[in-house]
């Protein structure tokens, strides 16, 4: 008998992780805009902030690069290319 663990072994995808530089972002109402702007795109994505270096982790998404950095932007941070 085999037994299969969902944890052990990822599902197949094509998902990966994008990184962005975001300017701007001061508090944890900035850092929740940023998510739900991204989750806004792809609801199923994880989203890591780390607001000390304005890095923004986008993983588990195969959302285009652009339409990720125009939600982030209409909420009004720069988003470097």
């Amino acid at each position: 008998m085999t037994s299969t663990s969902p944890i052990s072994s990822p599902s197949p995808s094509s998902s990966s992780t994008q990184l962005f530089t975001v300017q701007g972002m001061t508090c944890g109402h900035c850092e929740r805009a940023v998510t739900q702007a991204v989750r806004g795109v792809d609801p199923d994505a994880t989203v890591r902030i780390d607001r000390g270096t304005g890095r923004v982790e986008v993983g588990n998404t195969d959302a285009d690069r652009a339409a990720l950095a125009s939600a982030i932007a209409e909420e009004g941070y720069a988003v470097a290319p």
